[in-house]
């Protein structure tokens, strides 16, 4: 008669799924951040193409400025992201000490939970920015125009930005229309300021 009294244990029939979608979680994260880290090396380093070709039409000083732009927005990346993910390392790692304590003292066993890699990290986030800094570079590179430079290294930086601002909207699960629009807008900002900035400072009497 007991027996007859248990409830039955139902067990959700979407537990899979659901697990598959914190796994997805998890990895779209790391895609996301990825796609952003591309974003702002295409962003930064168009910007720094117009701004320096604002004062100097010469392609081989554009070109060197782009990629001392891209080498310093790297590692600049990289260390960031290192500092950032190392510092939640040892945030982490602190509080595992405290619950295995905890339940040592309940006689419980920790579960080992996988914890951020700072080295994977820093790697992830100065690729990331590099692979979106090539693409101005190598537009720039084959056009000798200094005007034809800047349209096309703007259209090129405006593709580049609707194909990370799409990619990060299927990641994040937002409006691909609105994520679009909002990185493009955000995007042309960052430019048109770079230039407009560094062509008032020429104006004024300062030439590099």
């Amino acid at each position: 008669m007991a027996a007859q009294n248990q409830l039955p244990i139902s067990i959700p029939k979407d537990l899979p799924q659901m697990e598959e979608e914190i796994n997805f979680s998890e990895r779209a994260q790391w895609l996301r951040a990825a796609v952003l880290g591309a974003n702002d090396g295409l962003v930064t380093i168009a910007s720094l193409i117009l701004g320096v070709g604002a004062l100097k039409h010469d392609a081989r000083a554009i070109i060197l400025a782009g990629f001392a732009g891209l080498f310093a927005g790297a590692c600049s990346m990289a260390i960031g992201e290192f500092v950032s993910v190392y510092t939640q390392l040892d945030i982490e790692k602190a509080q595992i000490k405290r619950e295995k304590a905890a339940m040592a003292g309940n006689g419980e066993e920790a579960e080992r939970e996988a914890l951020p890699n700072p080295w994977q990290a820093a790697a992830a986030s100065a690729i990331a920015f590099s692979l979106g800094a090539v693409l101005p570079l190598l537009v720039a590179a084959f056009v000798e125009d200094h005007r034809v430079r800047e349209g096309v290294v703007v259209a090129a930086t405006t593709a580049g930005l609707v194909g990370f601002g799409g990619a990060g909207a299927v990641l994040g699960r937002t409006k691909v229309v609105r994520s679009c629009v909002r990185v493009v807008v955000g995007g042309w900002m960052a430019m048109a300021i770079t230039f407009g900035l560094t062509k008032l400072l020429g104006s004024s009497g300062f030439e590099m």
